[in-house]
């Protein structure tokens, strides 16, 4: 199976348009109507700067959905490697990367001026003002809201693409792939298996923050809000991801 998250990205998906029938023809066995226009991202390429595997098969899904092709960078060094051959339309950037806070790289690319449209995300309550005081044009909170909501995050500020926005129903948010999730909570507890210093652990309270908030996990959360805290939130949290790998993530 091909890697999504490969150069070539997710292909590009429209939907099938027949050409007009003239009144009174016969409509040939087999055909079919016109159903709906290109979809609303179509022929964009969006850019997701996001170290969580789980989180980026959600927005992978959603783009997919919308018509666009997306790309992946886990770390901020592999996006601004990314950066230098293509040139996408849309960049997405969370804010708690394992390189370093992504508000940086929206700052630099605000001021590149190369991009169209430059977006935050986070799990973390204060994201939203970390991103916008950066120069992101706007922000997806973690989990998304829905489908739409995604789409016009982006259009908002693409005014000359006239679209119908592509309404679904309680599918539309993007699931996300239960293996991600176990990826994303085994490389937690490798960072936490090897006594993580204080950076790491600023990352890693971060990391799992926003996780917890995508799968709508409070105990979770809560542990990784107390870390560097209290003396203890540490060990508690390494035995909570324990605990949750071994009910198979699901919560």
């Amino acid at each position: 199976m091909p890697d999504p998250y490969s150069p070539i990205g997710v292909p590009v998906q429209t939907a099938r348009v027949q050409a007009p029938v003239a009144q009174g023809a016969a409509v040939p066995r087999g055909s079919m109507m016109p159903e709906r226009g290109p979809l609303p991202l179509s022929g964009l390429t969006v850019l997701l700067v996001e170290d969580s595997r789980f989180a980026s098969d959600a927005l992978r899904l959603m783009c997919q959905r919308s018509g666009a092709r997306l790309r992946r960078a886990e770390t901020m060094e592999q996006a601004r490697a990314h950066l230098r051959t293509y040139r996408p339309d849309v960049v997405i950037v969370d804010l708690g990367l394992p390189d370093g806070r992504g508000d940086r790289l929206i700052r630099d690319l605000v001021l590149s001026r190369r991009h169209a449209v430059v977006l935050g995300t986070s799990g973390d309550i204060d994201g939203r003002k970390a991103a916008l005081t950066a120069g992101a044009q706007g922000f997806l909170e973690k989990p998304m809201a829905g489908l739409v909501d995604f789409q016009r995050a982006i259009l908002r500020h693409l005014p000359d693409r006239l679209v119908i926005l592509v309404e679904e129903g309680a599918g539309a948010h993007g699931a996300g792939d239960p293996l991600a999730l176990q990826d994303d909570l085994t490389h937690a507890e490798a960072l936490l298996d090897r006594d993580p210093d204080a950076a790491q652990q600023a990352y890693l309270s971060s990391f799992l923050s926003g996780l917890a908030r995508i799968v709508d996990d409070p105990a979770l959360a809560e542990a990784a809000r107390r870390v560097g805290k209290t003396p203890d939130a540490l060990p508690s949290l390494h035995q909570l991801v324990k605990d949750r790998l071994a009910q198979g993530a699901v919560f």
